[in-house]
């Protein structure tokens, strides 16, 4: 699509005036083309057009975010009053300025959109003006977008701002308990975590979408949120063997991931040293992440062996702000990772730099997501031979936290072009991603990438010739993850300019929310009460946070009892949700609905999963059986599957061919008919594969529920084979 048409299809229009005139600009170009060679005064006029078009916009964005920053203010002083005068805070009250609120945060997205969209619109017409030129303005004209910058995210603190406000009234003006402080302990803990890709022209819509359901985690709540709070830096430690990046790639067990982080500024006092462990011996084979905080004027003494675990553990007891447990644990991590620099002979190779922002409870580390943008890596290693760090510190220091590091040498920088969305959830203790979490992550906004890594993929980058494994994803580079986008999923406007959350307005998201609760509270309540039922079944989970789905092998499964069990539970909701099942071992099971409510046969067909639910009218009889069908997601390695036993397949026909034209070119007349009978025969099943390979193909792009085995090809190869045998054994006996 062309751009002009792209910004048409994406203006916001009660703003549509406030936009860069591309077509005008374009037009500008074009007719004084056509008219004459272009001159030094179409390029003065061109040059004094672009920094009006420029004016415009700048102003308007700031104009609109001296609006929001008003309208936050009157919101926080209004909640304010709600709080101090108690008659005044009712819930009518609170739903005018949660509404109020929700209004803000639209016009924060629109303005994001508003923002890039134009800034795309100036490289774009001046890439067109140096192409059909030939004149080299993009260059001179760097200076006017910097002193009026249009590319940087500017509007995190009036998210956190927003996201504050509207906790506040979710909750009635009550402070939300818990310490904002814990969710920075990462201190050894297990979880279950997802990535994602999120395009520029998304950030802040999934953003705002996490703020209206989770608030934005401030550690320190004792100070004015400001931009640097969000910047956060890490030097990644390898050899320069990558023996740490083989074994995060290969996901050896024990396989180690060390690096040194700090946030906020660059003078940041307190550095975490940091490990991740896949499958620690010391967990029983669980994944973990450990660190312990170091003083920055004692990093260099520590990497050197110099400063040693006994003195920081020492130092600790000496304070003693620390329990035994605490001192115990730092001495263990700090003594493991020192052994590693030691024996590995780790040397600083790549720093990695981004904006986080964090969704999560104050205190609870269930479900805690964070969406990490303006990432940009940064090479600290000398294997090229430049000196990068002075006097062999453990990081440069010409590289501070100022996105998007110009000053650097354009071979020692590399900005991703995406955030990174992590969802991290205690499945351990039963945690379930709720709905809302479900609809996101299966929308248009976000694009999975399993097993992401932040280190691994800019250590591909940098060092590609030197490593002898890339990871899959970088193929995934090459694609725009951009999708259709969906109005039923992220936030939308009706034809009213009215905000739209899911194709929802805000009080029936509400509604469903409250709705989902009731549910929940009602399923724990029946799972409570029918407990010694359930004791002698073999559900292997309880109902927690959303309508859960149980899966039990379909052999232990007694019909009458689950009849009986069904009955047992009419009483209670007959609860429905979007389901998300998973299989084990691909084996037939039956699953259960609200806590064992109705049994579902489940038949897991190539890459789908066809499902069989029974259902039942409103006297309690079976309906019968209704067939529905749950999607997985295909994994590149089918595909790759697939392709391997295509090659199979032309290995064995280009061996059958070089026999045949042996006989062909150096045999007897009788030999020249074998060849030719072989001839045939690779020729048929090279058309055959190719068939069988594209058929493959079309059915796991689609997730087609027939068969994915071959049933006729090698048993019709092996009667070709025989008879031409027998024909040569034939001719050459006779």
């Amino acid at each position: 699509m062309k751009y002009g048409s792209e910004l048409q299809d994406n203006v916001f229009a009660p703003w549509r005036l406030s936009y860069i005139a591309y077509d005008v600009l374009k037009m500008e170009l074009k007719t004084r083309q056509l008219d004459h060679q272009w001159n030094d005064a179409d390029e003065a006029d061109f040059v004094e057009l672009l920094h009006n078009e420029l004016n415009k916009v700048y102003d308007f964005v700031t104009a609109k975010l001296r609006e929001v920053e008003a309208r936050i203010t009157y919101c926080e002083r209004t909640i304010g009053t709600f709080q101090k005068n108690p008659t005044m805070s009712s819930e009518a009250n609170w739903g005018i300025m949660d509404d109020a609120l929700t209004e803000v945060l639209f016009d924060v997205n629109d303005l994001a959109k508003f923002t890039r969209v134009n800034y795309i619109g100036f490289q774009k017409i001046l890439k067109k003006h140096d192409k059909w030129t030939n004149r080299s303005l993009q260059h001179s004209f760097v200076e006017a977008l910097r002193s009026k910058p249009l590319d940087k995210q500017r509007f995190d603190v009036a998210i956190v701002y927003i996201s504050s406000l509207h906790d506040l009234c979710r909750l009635r003006g009550q402070p939300r308990n818990g310490n904002s402080a814990a969710g920075g302990d990462q201190n050894a803990f297990e979880r279950a975590t997802s990535k994602y890709w999120i395009h520029p022209d998304n950030v802040t819509e999934v953003k705002a979408i996490i703020m209206l359901h989770l608030p934005v985690l401030v550690f320190n709540q004792n100070k004015k949120y400001e931009e640097s709070d969000s910047a956060i830096s890490s030097v990644y430690y390898d050899n320069y063997d990558f023996d740490l990046y083989t074994g995060r790639l290969q996901r050896d067990e024990g396989a180690e991931a060390i690096r040194f982080r700090w946030y906020g500024p660059y003078e940041s006092p307190n550095i975490f040293i940091e490990r991740k462990t896949h499958h620690a011996e010391w967990l029983n084979g669980a994944s973990v992440k450990d660190r312990f905080p170091l003083k920055e004027d004692k990093v260099n003494s520590y990497v050197a062996g110099e400063y040693t675990p006994e003195q920081i553990v020492e130092q600790m007891r000496a304070k003693g702000t620390a329990d035994e447990d605490t001192i115990n644990s730092v001495n263990f991590i700090s003594t493991g990772i020192q052994t590693s620099f030691k024996e590995k002979n780790l040397t600083p190779i790549c720093r990695i730099f981004y904006n986080r922002t964090a969704f999560q409870l104050p205190g609870d580390q269930k479900l805690r997501i964070s969406l990490d943008s303006d990432m940009t890596y940064i090479r600290e290693d000398d294997l090229d031979g430049v000196k990068r760090r002075d006097n062999n510190n453990w990081r440069r220091t010409d590289a501070h936290i100022d996105y998007p590091f110009s000053h650097l040498p354009k071979k020692d920088v590399y900005r991703f072009p995406y955030a990174v969305l992590e969802t991290k959830l205690q499945t351990h203790l039963g945690q379930e991603p709720p709905q809302w979490l479900t609809t996101l992550l299966d929308s248009h906004l976000v694009h999975e990438v399993p097993r992401f890594s932040k280190y691994l993929h800019g250590a591909s980058f940098f060092y590609g010739e030197r490593l002898p494994l890339l990871p899959w994803w970088l193929s995934e580079m090459n694609t725009d993850i951009r999708k259709p986008r969906s109005m039923n999923a992220g936030l939308s406007r009706s034809k009213s300019f009215k905000p739209l959350i899911d194709g929802q307005y805000r009080h029936a998201m509400e509604e469903e929310e409250r709705r989902m609760e009731r549910q929940e509270r009602t399923a724990k309540s029946v799972a409570a009460s029918d407990g010694s039922s359930l004791a002698g079944s073999t559900v292997h989970s309880q109902i927690a946070g959303p309508p859960s789905i149980t899966i039990q092998p379909a052999g232990n499964v007694d019909a009458s009892k689950a009849k009986s069990s069904k009955k047992a539970k009419s009483g209670g909701d007959n609860l429905s949700s979007t389901y998300s099942p998973s299989i084990g071992n691909n084996e037939k099971g039956v699953m259960y609905r609200g806590g064992a409510v109705s049994p579902i046969e489940i038949e897991p067909v190539g890459e789908a999963v066809a499902i069989d639910i029974v259902e039942e009218d409103g006297n309690g009889k079976d309906k019968g059986p209704v067939k529905r069908r749950v999607k997985v997601k295909v994994e590149p390695k089918v595909f790759f599957a697939n392709e391997r036993t295509f090659i199979s397949w032309l290995q064995f026909c280009a061996l059958l061919l070089t026999v045949a034209l042996n006989l062909l070119n150096f045999g007897d007349f009788v030999s020249r008919i074998s060849g030719a009978l072989f001839i045939c025969i690779a020729g048929v099943m090279s058309i055959y594969a190719l068939y069988r390979f594209e058929r493959r193909a079309w059915m796991i792009n689609r997730q087609h529920t027939g068969r994915y085995d071959d049933i006729w090809g090698p048993a019709v190869l092996c009667v070709f084979l025989v008879a031409a045998l027998i024909v040569n054994f034939y001719l050459r006996f006779r």
